[in-house]
């Protein structure tokens, strides 16, 4: 009796465990977790003097999913960043965000400080550097400055861009505020402070940046297995 019993219970378990099996088997696989996209900026991304929801970081949110890109944004931009404070930010986020695409928005504040151009440039080199590095694609975001700073100044404040996105094999954008702050009108596009755009801005912003991030996101898409 004590054999007959030991020899059921274990064919028991045995049947209980295939039968698991099989059913986990037909069980859909678990989708793979959006990739995260992040944004280091300033002011510009930051949503600064906005209702919050209105920047372009969070309207880019919302064309990846009606896109088909699903991605989670983390937007870590904050007002008055200088490429030296997205540096020494930079290094904690990628641990804890883990992103596969990294927006860098950094360098008008330093201008607007008079901060040394080839500080700003090796500081952008390194944080593009180290987001290659985690393994997350890049996206370099450029500024431009108005003719008052002197021409040669704002043509090697637009090229340092340039340079980095060459040296460090990341997308370039070469202008964020392209069709603002250079429109017909731009008074129509900024608040009353003259430096931040406004909420109507916004769509624009996010038009420049779209091209080359669309891209950088499709890349990093999980696989999705064919439908039997």
């Amino acid at each position: 009796m004590i054999g007959s019993d030991m020899l059921l219970r274990s064919w028991g378990r045995r049947h209980f465990i295939a039968a698991f099996l099989a059913g986990a088997a037909g069980l859909p696989a678990m989708a793979a977790p959006a990739p995260a996209v992040l944004v280091l900026g300033d002011s510009l991304s930051a949503e600064y003097g906005l209702r919050r929801g209105t920047g372009w970081v969070a309207l880019l949110e919302l064309k990846l999913a009606a896109e088909g890109l699903p991605a989670r944004v983390v937007n870590a931009s904050i007002s008055g960043d200088t490429t030296s404070g997205g540096r020494s930010r930079l290094p904690a986020l990628l641990s804890q965000h883990q992103p596969a695409v990294v927006v860098l928005e950094l360098g008008g504040n330093d201008a607007l400080r008079g901060l040394p151009l080839e500080m700003t440039q090796r500081n952008l080199e390194a944080m593009a550097k180290a987001a290659r590095e985690s393994g997350a694609r890049v996206l370099l975001v450029g500024m431009q400055m108005p003719p008052n700073y002197g021409a040669d100044y704002a043509t090697r404040f637009a090229s340092l861009y340039q340079q980095v996105a060459k040296a460090q094999q990341a997308a370039l954008v070469p202008f964020l505020l392209k069709g603002v702050a250079d429109a017909p009108d731009p008074l129509h596009w900024f608040q009353q402070d003259r430096i931040h755009p406004n909420e109507r801005a916004q769509r624009r912003m996010l038009e420049n940046v779209w091209p080359e991030l669309k891209k950088l996101v499709a890349a990093v898409q999980p696989a999705r297995k064919p439908k039997p």
